[in-house]
């Protein structure tokens, strides 16, 4: 069964129970500051997850992009990338362990409607109680017994295995996770230590996990219930179809094969890790940047601007021309562009933003060159190898094949032990800039998210109705508003900007909302920012009224103040060029 069959079956299966079926957000989140990228189907729904009800209704369906780096040092064995879609079902405060499990397997059991797996290659984990939640969930247990999965393949795990959290804040519970053996002659019934060895060994693949999210994390602490007893579902899209299509890895799967196949056409030499590895990076390069991000020294552009840079490392690795990764790039584009429409709109972009990196890496990789021969005579200490891979950027896998090419030796203990130290002060700085759970709620944050609709409109006035946002950042310090126009803006331009934006604070607008059907929304003028991102149902908020005039309406699901007046003294701070066409403004509020 090809991927594209796997999300449609999925998202019909879940339709004709009554789920609303609503688009993948953005990688890049658009309420919550407090993490770099969206990691997880749920992500986008927290607010909802925590009592506010959603457009759509109480259940609903999607396949939302994910992308997480905390595992970037497995990618290249049979199941780990960066980039993953992510398919899942959702009940806000309506049906809970019962239905969600006899669904569960339905779907993955059934011929006519699901994937129709074997159930005897099924295995199941369930919550046995962790420091939080002394209790374990004997429910999931009896609701997975009652669909006629054996109690021996069915294990209890203590602990934080069977327990899902966002981070230090937000919506948590209890999970009960299914597992699929992929070997050829099958493994039977299997101890508790033998199912955990054989998950080890990636012999069973974990394809779907439900997470009952009763309880609420606060500071790292379980504090209470939720309002409601909600339900969070995700099945990973590369893993279904490697089990789906009969593979012992996702890189030969129909999501990975057109790209593969252009690596192995353009590769000189051999070296399964180092193609999967590019493989995976460059995928996940260009969701990024479809997405909006750029590479830079911090925070997300930071992280691409890694990706690319190991990609590069594995081009030449490779013995692959100069100009390939660029190549690479159109493939994934022309794989997606049926499921992902704005890769192909921005497939230029993409592929100009690879090739710029690329060749600034190069660039950085000539300086590192002659830094490592001053070094290297009498061999390089692990300090020196740390300082060339963080001031000159020179992977430590290259410095080590120089090397070993010059019969020199290299410190690795101690180049660990320097790096050690270099990624506690990052998760340091990281910790407190993303702390992880739902945030970008509090007052500021509340108040700079207004003021983007009001810089929005106030732009669209100066500039013209070009004018499109292309991604926001807001922290409880400022507002980072990114927007099409293709020049930097005059002084003249920033003043009536800001001018706009004081009047309409001044003239105390009331700020409203309410929940349309899409295509209202945009007969009556309501602007959206990120093209067919949302669902047939939105939330409209209008600043201004019939009384005083509206002055902007705007599909958003973001915090917003009551009244105009709440947001003090508007004031530009920096605009920039942050890619063709795109520009850049950050702003405070005084």
């Amino acid at each position: 069964m090809q991927s594209g069959e796997i999300r449609n079956r999925f998202l019909t299966f879940f339709k004709k129970r009554e789920h609303a079926i609503i688009p993948s957000a953005s990688l890049v989140p658009e309420n919550d500051p407090s993490v770099l990228f969206t990691t997880a189907g749920m992500q986008p729904l927290v607010p909802y997850l925590l009592g506010e009800p959603h457009p759509a209704g109480k259940r609903l369906a999607n396949v939302q992009k994910c992308v997480r780096t905390q595992d970037i040092d497995e990618v290249g064995d049979a199941t780990h990338d960066t980039f993953f879609e992510m398919l899942g079902n959702w009940s806000l405060g309506d049906y809970f362990k019962e239905e969600t499990i006899k669904w569960s397997y339905e779907f993955l059991t059934s011929k006519e409607e699901g994937l129709g797996l074997d159930p005897s290659r099924l295995y199941i984990t369930v919550f046995g109680g962790n420091d939080s939640v002394k209790e374990a969930d004997e429910e999931s247990k009896k609701n997975w017994m009652s669909q006629g999965i054996s109690e021996r393949r069915i294990y209890t795990m203590e602990g934080e295995t069977n327990w899902w959290s966002p981070g230090d804040n937000g919506p948590s519970g209890p999970d009960t996770e299914m597992f699929y053996d992929v070997t050829e002659k099958g493994l039977g019934d299997l101890t508790k230590e033998e199912f955990m060895r054989a998950d080890e060994e990636q012999k069973v693949v974990e394809i779907w996990n439900d997470v009952f999210m009763e309880y609420e994390k606060k500071g790292g602490k379980v504090t209470g219930k939720l309002k409601n007893k909600n339900v969070d579902t995700g099945a990973g899209l590369e893993r279904l179809a490697m089990v789906m299509q009969g593979k012992d890895n996702i890189f030969e799967t129909d999501l990975f094969k057109p790209l593969m196949n252009a690596i192995e056409m353009r590769a000189m030499s051999n070296g399964a890790r180092a193609k999967r590895i590019l493989a995976d990076h460059v995928r996940t390069a260009v969701f990024m940047i479809g997405d909006g991000v750029l590479p830079s020294n911090t925070d997300r552009g930071y992280i691409l601007r890694r990706l690319i840079r190991r990609a590069v490392r594995y081009v030449d690795v490779l013995g692959m021309k100069e100009g390939a990764l660029a190549a690479l790039s159109d493939v994934v584009v022309e794989t997606y562009a049926g499921v992902y429409k704005n890769l192909s709109s921005e497939k230029v972009h993409i592929g100009q933003t690879i090739a710029d990196e690329s060749a600034k890496f190069r660039q950085t990789l000539e300086r590192g060159m002659r830094e490592f021969e001053k070094i290297s005579a009498s061999g390089i200490s692990g300090k020196e190898a740390f300082a060339l891979f963080s001031t000159y950027g020179f992977p430590f896998e290259l410095t080590l094949e120089l090397a070993a090419e010059q019969n020199i030796t290299v410190n690795k203990k101690e180049f660990e032990e320097e790096l050690q130290k270099h990624q506690a002060l990052s998760r340091a700085g990281a910790e407190k800039k993303f702390k992880g759970g739902l945030s970008g709620h509090g007052e500021m944050e509340t108040k700079y998210h207004t003021a983007t609709h009001l810089l929005h409109q106030a732009l669209r006035l100066v500039l013209g109705e070009h004018v499109i946002q292309k991604g926001s950042n807001i922290t409880p310090e400022r507002l980072r508003f990114d927007f099409s126009h293709p020049e930097k803006l005059t002084d003249e331009e920033k003043k009536k900007v800001e001018d706009i934006v004081n009047e309409e604070i001044a003239r105390a607008l009331p700020v409203s909302y309410e929940e349309l059907p899409i295509e209202e929304a945009r007969a009556r003028g309501a602007i959206g920012a990120f093209g067919d991102k949302y669902g047939e149902m939105v939330k409209v908020y209008t600043i201004g009224n019939e009384k005083t005039g509206v002055f902007s309406a705007e599909f958003c699901g973001g915090p917003h103040v009551k009244n105009t007046s709440e947001l003090g003294h508007f004031k530009i701070t920096k605009e920039e060029a942050v890619a063709q066409g795109i520009r850049r403004i950050k702003a405070v509020l005084g």
